[in-house]
């Protein structure tokens, strides 16, 4: 399983993150540019002592990380899906793609992909969760369609 961050901007999310990816054997891929430093000591406080175990892979754009996985069977989170993430049939090696904490990924990302495009239900005052746990909540439920292999 693969999670994909596009320019994400909060170190402390991504330190989360980075530490949900190190207890599921999940790689953590970062599209530049990031809104900071992979030294922050954010990162390193919020993804704890896991930080230096992550499977970590930088691009410095989106077409450099397409360039390096042209096959890859790619799903994106975004409150403007209209498929719930629960009815997406996720691959043993799916590309879980995330947005900027701001302003999610680019429409002229989304919209020639739109079928796989999902969004995590939620209240329509809501504009949307965190981040980390967007990332949670999908990488779980990928997981659990693959019967939660290789985690106890």
């Amino acid at each position: 399983m693969n999670i994909v961050l596009y320019q994400p901007e909060i170190p402390s999310n991504t330190g989360n993150i980075g530490r949900t990816c190190v207890a599921t054997g999940t790689a953590l891929h970062l599209i530049e540019p990031l809104g900071f430093r992979l030294n922050d000591k954010m990162i390193r406080r919020s993804g704890m002592d896991y930080w230096d175990k992550v499977e970590l892979h930088r691009y410095l754009n989106w077409q450099e990380f397409l360039d390096l996985h042209p096959d890859a069977p790619l799903f994106f989170s975004t409150t403007k899906g209209t498929r719930r993430y629960t009815d997406m049939v996720f691959p043993e090696d799916a590309f879980l793609v995330f947005g900027r904490e701001s302003g999610g990924i680019p429409m002229e990302i989304l919209s020639a992909r739109s079928e796989r495009c999902m969004r995590i239900p939620m209240l329509d005052e809501n504009r949307s969760l965190n981040l980390a746990n967007s990332v949670s909540i999908v990488l779980y439920e990928a997981l659990r369609q693959q019967d939660f292999q290789g985690l106890r």
